[in-house]
């Protein structure tokens, strides 16, 4: 590509564009609660059409809200190479993760227009829609559609803790799209992300380049008990809920510091009811989640899960009914587009290792459908899903550009 061996994207303009996108939801801490199919989700997929088109993309919004901006090629035939990630977040999220991967890409598009460079392939900027799941479970549900994972018709009726469907925010924020979701060619898929762990920054590395992602397995648990007196019911005679929840929550953790160092055991919501101080709670439910890059080991863990369950059920005279709602298997991403990240890592003289993520990412299920790898930046204490999430502009900067020249490598740069 001798055309475009000194091309840069325009760290100040990405950086800029982040912090212009974190004001919408911006928290009091300086973080971003920008939950999906919110009004303010729906002003972030605004501001973001808005700089696509005036970067001369055309978009496309599909039936679960996925949008798609997209730069032409020469050979409008040719699939094309997509780049993207998410914009929703956490409750108490940061700047950085998943809007990177969207306005890394949107820098892509504008430096190669500063530049009037051409692709035979089109790039295609991907934004999916319920990557964080916070609100509606499971997470990565649109890429997850796109890749035929989910329908469109399950997908579309997941409920929020409100009773909310998916489907019925969509309708209300103006955004499903009359577009089909997927069943159609994709060249490569690239996502820019941060670490989200704090191994880059103690390396002093500057980028990841990911080669697989870790498996997953999500559990809901309801645990059923018997309402009483707390003054009156005696403690032999007590049917506690919550008790057995905590038992559930430190056998969990256990589980996982069994697996060290790779594997993973988190417990991230509870619900007890009725809820009074003066009342031994009847039910609780519990959510659990497993990670490791070994399936055999995560299903050691499951089954290390139901006798847990059996064994504290026993003991407190409890109901436990555990439902695995999502099973996402170890994902190892493509040789051809790894190479292609690991050449533009040399070609941009950034130092560079390989890493396996920890977290689920939509490239996750691209990975599925077409060839797919990721980049990750560090960032700072490896710190996310957190208000306190924060990044270096020099970092966002070397990330774009790797996803610049890695995108270009498999968009094949016309010269002449």
């Amino acid at each position: 590509m001798p055309q475009s061996s000194n091309l840069a994207i325009d760290g100040a303009r990405l950086w800029d564009s982040l912090m212009e996108m974190a004001k919408i939801g911006a928290t009091p801490k300086g973080g971003c609660n920008r939950q999906a199919l919110t009004d303010l989700d729906r002003q972030g997929r605004d501001l973001f059409a808005t700089w696509c088109k005036a970067a001369g993309c055309t978009i496309k919004i599909d039936k679960i809200g996925n949008m798609f901006a997209r730069r032409e090629g020469t050979d409008p035939n040719l699939p094309p190479v997509m780049a993207g990630s998410h914009l929703d977040t956490q409750p108490t999220g940061g700047k950085f993760d998943g809007v990177l991967g969207v306005l890394a890409a949107l820098e892509v598009v504008r430096a190669l227009n500063d530049m009037d460079l051409k692709t035979r392939h089109p790039i295609e900027i991907a934004m999916w829609t319920n990557e964080e799941g916070s609100r509606f479970a499971p997470s990565m549900t649109a890429s997850g559609v796109f890749a035929g994972a989910f329908t469109l018709d399950f997908a579309r009726a997941i409920r929020d803790f409100d009773g909310k469907s998916i489907g019925e925010e969509l309708d209300r924020i103006g955004y499903a799209g009359p577009e089909p979701v997927g069943g159609r060619p994709i060249h490569a898929f690239f996502e820019l992300h941060i670490e989200q762990g704090p191994i880059l920054e103690e390396d002093g590395t500057d980028i990841g380049i990911v080669t697989a992602a870790q498996g997953q397995r999500w559990y809901e648990i309801n645990i059923t008990g018997q309402d009483s007196h707390a003054g009156s019911t005696p403690m032999e005679r007590r049917k506690d809920a919550l008790l057995g929840a905590a038992r559930l929550i430190d056998g969990v953790n256990r589980i996982g510091r069994m697996m060290m160092p790779e594997g993973r055991a988190t417990c991230g919501v509870i619900t007890v009811a009725p809820a009074s101080r003066n009342v031994i709670p009847g039910a609780a439910f519990l959510t659990a989640e497993f990670r490791h890059p070994d399936e055999r080991s995560l299903s050691s863990m499951d089954k290390n899960l139901a006798n847990l369950a059996a064994d504290v059920a026993r003991e407190l005279g409890l109901g436990i009914e555990i439902k695995q709602i999502t099973q996402f298997p170890a994902q190892p991403f493509d040789q051809g587009c790894l190479d292609a990240i690991r050449a533009a890592a040399k070609k941009n003289g950034l130092s560079y290792h390989d890493i396996i993520s920890g977290a689920g990412h939509d490239a996750v299920y691209m990975a599925r459908v077409c060839p797919s790898a990721m980049i990750f930046i560090p960032c700072v204490g490896g710190i996310s899903h957190n208000e306190a999430e924060d990044c270096k502009p020099q970092w966002v900067t070397n990330g774009a550009n790797v996803l610049l020249h890695a995108v270009l490598e498999k968009a094949e740069v016309v010269t002449g």
